[in-house]
């Protein structure tokens, strides 16, 4: 009788443990966060640089510089913490992606855009953002050298005189904080074959009827517009 006696209480603690007792809290069920769409980056056969779900609905391009002032106004408007970063709340949600390609304009242009290719996929978006942020500073700091100088700079070799352009307006020192050591920013600024790769982007756009930046492409059409104020409902009613 004790055996069985026993062996009851037992059978009693596991239904205990398997049932819930009256009145106690039901256990919350735990579910997945949504699958943050911005984290995914990757370069494009078109040589650009894209963030969001490969199967979204509404495919966004941005032809860019990082010396257009237009290009900067959209990037603190789009991408502004204080206002909930907009266009990258649209591509977390993985209904829209955004790809930046680089159209570039001008010698500065081309040392901050190698840079920032430099940093690879991941990187590039970070030292974009910073050097939109900071566009004014370093541009003056390039645009301010005296004409002497300048002068002696042309002559010097396509990749030494841009790496000397990028230390003179601190983008060396922009890559460093994107995750790109100054060594290989400025092996980067001295690759014939990266500016090679420039050049051809900037003639394939110039085919597409890219004239100048920003230049917003939805779903392989050109909107026509520049600012992210009437980007956004374009995108909403692509489907976003």
């Amino acid at each position: 009788m004790k055996a069985v006696a026993i062996l009851g209480a037992a059978a009693l603690v596991g239904a205990a443990l398997l049932v819930p007792q009256a009145g106690a809290a039901p256990v919350a069920k735990r579910t997945a966060a949504p699958f943050n769409w911005s984290k995914r980056v990757a370069a494009t056969p078109e040589g650009g640089f894209v963030m969001g779900n490969p199967a979204a609905k509404v495919k966004l391009v941005e032809y860019g510089s990082l010396t257009c002032g237009h290009c900067a106004a959209f990037s603190a408007a789009a991408f502004d913490a204080k206002t909930g970063s907009p266009l990258l709340a649209e591509v977390r949600s993985g209904k829209v992606s955004y790809e930046f390609r680089s159209f570039v304009l001008n010698g500065m242009d081309v040392a901050a855009t190698l840079v920032a290719r430099c940093a690879g996929p991941v990187g590039f978006f970070r030292y974009a953002d910073r050097a939109f942020a900071t566009q004014a500073q370093w541009m003056g700091r390039i645009s301010g050298v005296p004409e002497a100088q300048k002068e002696q700079m042309k002559a010097l070799p396509p990749g030494e005189m841009l790496v000397r352009m990028a230390e003179i307006g601190g983008l060396v020192q922009l890559g460093a904080q994107s995750g790109v050591p100054a060594a290989r920013a400025k092996a980067c600024l001295a690759d014939a074959a990266a500016l090679d790769r420039l050049g051809k982007m900037y003639e394939a756009a110039d085919k597409l009827g890219v004239a100048g930046t920003p230049t917003f492409f939805i779903n392989g059409r050109n909107v026509g517009t520049q600012t992210w104020a009437t980007l956004h409902p374009m995108l909403r009613q692509a489907g976003g």
